[in-house]
């Protein structure tokens, strides 16, 4: 089961990407996210995890697998008959970028409960989305 949501932002690609690997600020500007811990300190990189704590959903522990600069990251949460793989993506465009959130939930449990928050799954990457877009449009054109 897959959910895809995309939104082109009025901001270059490395101002998106400042933002979104920002994990511990992104409930300064989403509402699809209670709060962020990293697990060690440093910034985001492959094999960091991270707290994720959710409005309305269990807690999960994410783990970054993949992570380009400026081009997006890989992380998956996995527990007992269930894998999530949540997949962040960057692309430059003419007027700025274009950011894609993707969730794969795989596992007989995952499909379930995947089933289940539909619903909240789609609005919390729109959620996500729309506050991502906010945030890099507001730092880009307050730096002209």
């Amino acid at each position: 089961m897959t959910f895809t949501h995309g939104i082109d932002i009025d901001a270059p690609p490395e101002t998106v990407w400042a933002i979104w690997s920002d994990i511990e600020r992104w409930s300064e500007w989403t509402a699809s996210i209670t709060k962020i811990e990293k697990l060690a300190p440093g910034p985001l990189a492959i094999g960091l995890r991270a707290c994720v704590r959710q409005p309305k959903l269990p807690i999960a522990i994410w783990r970054v697998t993949e992570l380009e600069e400026n081009r997006g990251f890989t992380w998956v949460s996995k527990s007992p008959g269930a894998h999530v793989t949540g997949i962040h993506t960057i692309e430059p465009i003419a007027n700025g970028a274009r950011a894609t959130m993707t969730l794969i939930f795989a596992g007989p449990l995952a499909l379930l409960f995947g089933w289940l928050t539909r619903s909240l799954t789609r609005r919390y990457l729109q959620l996500e989305a729309n506050g991502l877009k906010a945030r890099s449009e507001q730092i880009a054109h307050c730096s002209k």
